[in-house]
């Protein structure tokens, strides 16, 4: 198709056509990584990205968490590790600390992220791994001042401590009202255990010097151990719902044969009165335990992964499963389990990663073949299951979707060129173009949550 580029005032490159206008925010010579994380703030106008394939692969090299406004395109860096050490992850001497894959609070103007080993820590912890990482906080009016969020203790000669875990936590995401934190978790201690899901939240029996108490969520058994029935591993997690009560997960469980696995969507159900207190923290040969009070419900018996994405008004999921030709497609299914998953995509390529919900809860974005999708899900509406293509296939891969808390902007990533002052055109550390942040005005002319031009 026909596209016309204009550079316009803040360096701001905002191209149209018959598309809705793309607009890419940020032109700095390093990758800004969104990690389809909830990355826009509470009012819109920053997102948060982490920094990772600049100088090194992955989080274990990220250099720092920052926010751009999407506006004028200016970048704040709210934190920078004071030394690092960069190399593959797995080295003996790096890297350190890995810090990323940074969320918002909707509820305050922070944000939480992964944050790996000081350097002073690295002779006694290790580098960065998924068992050596915890959370970091940042105020975005203080930036450059971090908190630890939950705390690690490895002892082998005690109980862990209460409130503490003994491995790794990542992907953080606080709920909507802020009062918790849902995370995956992989344990130090006991590698024989696969990972699981957990959660935390603010306590004042939280150890002394971090803000959170830690607990796991979903319980699971050894590696190869499992009893029929049994979960082995958890992931893909997500909340449902505004108030932390209900966090949707990806399990691998072991069928009725007592050989075979499954890979299904399940929900754990978090009372507010739970006590988070009544969680074990386990010890050397002993795993931790949920608190008292939380229970897991299986949702589908049929393949789904990799991830579950939870609405926002908690009545529904959304989640990747098969299409009758093996492609990966959406589904939606009710959170309470009340009737069977319908599916909502039917791509002929298939659903790429990267749902996410529309507030209203009557749509959802994804991605397809390189074009990004608002596919309708209201219940019992005509439309539910049909599509509009927001974009063309154009150019990079977009990646990494995520949308504004009142549905109208969608931001994601792309590879570019990145030009410095002198005209010329910088790489990453692996020679390839950096990953920069794009923006696209959701159309919803009624302000339904229905894109315009679905069904017609």
């Amino acid at each position: 198709m026909t596209k016309w580029c204009t550079l316009i005032l803040g360096g701001l490159l905002v191209c149209t056509g018959a598309f809705a206008q793309e607009k890419q925010i940020t032109f700095s010579p390093f990758s800004h990584d969104l990690d389809n994380n909830d990355n826009f703030s509470p009012d819109g106008k920053w997102l948060c990205y982490d920094t990772r394939e600049t100088v090194g692969g992955g989080i274990e090299n990220s250099q720092s968490v920052n926010m751009v406004n999407i506006e004028t395109g200016k970048e704040i860096i709210l934190w920078k590790a004071p030394e690092s050490i960069i190399g593959p992850k797995g080295s003996e001497t790096g890297p350190a600390p890995g810090i990323g894959a940074v969320s918002f609070n909707h509820a305050k103007a922070e944000v939480v992220f992964i944050h790996g080993p000081m350097l002073e820590d690295v002779p006694a912890r290790g580098p960065y791994d998924f068992p050596n990482r915890t959370g970091g906080r940042v105020e975005i009016n203080k930036p450059g001042v971090r908190h630890w969020v939950d705390m690690r203790d490895i002892a082998t000669d005690r109980d862990t401590t209460p409130g503490a875990h003994r491995g790794g936590t990542h992907r953080h995401e606080y709920s909507y009202n802020g009062n918790r934190i849902g995370f995956t978790y992989n344990d130090f201690l006991q590698k024989e255990y696969d990972r699981t899901v957990g959660y935390m939240e603010p306590h004042p029996d939280a150890p002394e010097g971090y803000s959170h108490y830690f607990a796991i969520m979903v319980p699971v058994v050894p590696i190869g151990t499992s009893k029929p029935g049994e979960l082995e591993k958890a992931w893909g997690d997500s909340w449902v719902g505004r108030d932390g009560r209900m966090r949707a997960f990806i399990g691998r469980v072991r069928n009725a044969d007592g050989e075979t696995y499954d890979q299904s969507l399940f929900v754990a159900d978090v009372p507010v009165g739970v006590d988070i207190t009544t969680a074990d923290a386990g010890s050397a040969t002993r795993f931790p335990t949920p608190p008292k009070g939380i229970t897991v419900r299986r949702l589908t018996t049929t393949w789904a992964g990799p991830i579950a994405r939870g609405s926002l008004d908690g009545k529904h999921i959304a989640f990747y499963g098969k299409d009758a030709n093996d492609k990966m497609q959406v589904f939606i299914i009710p959170s309470d389990g009340s009737s069977e998953a319908v599916q909502a995509t039917s791509f002929p390529e298939g659903a790429d990663l990267g749902v996410r919900w529309h507030p209203s809860g009557n749509s959802v974005v994804c991605l397809s073949n390189n074009r990004v999708a608002a596919v309708c899900v209201k219940q019992g509406s005509p439309l539910f299951g049909k599509h509009v293509f927001l974009t063309d296939q154009d150019g990079p891969a977009r990646i990494k979707p995520v949308l504004s808390w009142d549905g109208k902007t969608l931001a994601y990533n792309k590879q570019v060129p990145t030009t410095i002052a002198d005209g010329s055109i910088v790489k990453n550390y692996a020679g390839a173009d950096y990953m920069q942040i794009f923006t696209l005005p959701i159309p919803d002319e009624n302000g339904d949550g229905i894109a315009d031009g679905i069904g017609q």
